[in-house]
């Protein structure tokens, strides 16, 4: 029991700390790749646990039985000096590797942003069904015997029949003692999500910028996969055309030329109709660019899509605007205007890594 206190608090400690430098976290890219499976490894200082140290009384100048120190505070020949030297007595600083769960970054994430907890829709639709263990029955399969109320049903018999010696405390079930657990199957709700990433990269997008967008997007679905268990992704990137690739190529892929924004809406539009139907999935469309667009008419031909079967039917459109020195910025001007008011609509401007939070809180602190 001792043990696993100690190992609560040393915990509560990590977390701590991780809060202290939730920031630093989310800005550096080296956590991601330290990812392995539904746990991340952090490395941080050593921490020391507070323990009691016996020093010399107060009216003693030694130490021991021997003579102390030199009164002037100089060393003794033999005693380790202060200089500039090569040697030292005291710890240098190790790092600590810790593994945190991606529920608790999560969590903490949530806890950062006030972020609200997010209510999925097309729970109702779906069903899924799972086994309850109810309560306990004389028959069933050997698989759910179970023991301790089995060997306590012999105990009683054993006591009232008058058969039971302390001195000999065999107990032997027979076919009647046996205790099984029972089974019922109940319908739960259960809800399905894909997110569907969209970004240009085109020329004017550099490194920095979709490392901005890499960042985000991992702390995007470290917060939905806490509300859906088996989150899916897509990946779409476009610059005049658009094309669906696999996670790692939308974080490596140079590209150059001009930038037709509505190749990667159509595209999009097409995957949710064949795979996600809106009546089973919760979609989340994230579209990531510097806002410069080919034209006014590519323009309008995203505004239409929007209106007239993404908002309509997903559970909220988010544009995060990365800034680009050989960006125009346009877009983000262009969606403001249209959809102002529209809360099926989210917008986010990311000028620098600083800025991460402060867009996540953007896209997500709608709680839907």
């Amino acid at each position: 029991m001792a043990i696993r206190e100690d190992q609560n608090r040393f915990k509560t400690i990590i977390k701590g700390k991780v809060r202290e430098d939730f920031k630093k976290y989310v800005t550096n890219g080296e956590l991601i790749g330290r990812r392995e499976g539904e746990f991340v490894k952090i490395s941080m200082p050593r921490i020391d646990i507070p323990t009691f140290r016996y020093g010399p009384k107060q009216d003693e100048k030694g130490v021991g039985q021997g003579a102390g120190g030199d009164p002037d505070g100089q060393p003794q020949q033999g005693q380790p000096g202060s200089g500039q030297g090569e040697a030292g007595e005291n710890p240098g600083d190790h790092m600590l590797e810790v593994e945190v769960s991606m529920e608790e970054l999560a969590e903490i994430l949530g806890e950062q942003l006030e972020l609200p907890k997010i209510l999925p829709k097309g729970s109702k639709n779906l069903m899924a069904e799972k086994n309850r263990y109810s309560g306990i029955a004389p028959v069933g399969p050997e698989g759910l015997r179970k023991f301790k109320q089995t060997y306590k049903k012999a105990l009683s018999r054993y006591i009232s029949s008058g058969t039971y010696s302390p001195d000999d405390p065999v107990i032997i079930p027979i076919r009647r003692d046996y205790q099984y657990r029972t089974v019922k199957k109940t319908q739960t709700p259960h809800t399905k999500a894909v997110v569907i990433y969209m970004m240009d990269v085109s020329g004017s997008m550099g490194e920095e910028q979709k490392e901005i967008v890499r960042l985000e997007s991992f702390w995007i679905n470290t917060w939905l996969k806490k509300h859906y268990k088996g989150l899916e992704t897509r990946f779409i990137i476009h610059d005049a055309a658009a094309k669906e690739v696999d996670e790692e190529t939308f974080f490596k892929t140079s590209e150059s030329g001009g930038t037709l924004i509505s190749s990667a809406y159509k595209l999009c539009q097409q995957i949710i109709q064949k795979d996600y139907p809106f009546d089973e999935w919760n979609v989340y469309p994230f579209h990531f660019s510097d806002g410069d667009n080919w034209s006014g008419e590519d323009t309008r031909i995203c505004m239409s899509l929007l209106k007239e079967f993404f908002l309509p039917n997903v559970n909220v459109f988010s544009y995060g605007q990365v800034e680009s020195k050989y960006g125009s910025g346009q877009f983000l001007k262009d969606l403001q205007k249209e959809f102002e008011n529209d809360q099926r609509v989210t917008l986010s401007q990311i000028d620098n890594r600083d800025k991460i939070l402060d867009s996540i809180k953007d896209f997500l602190g709608k709680g839907k």
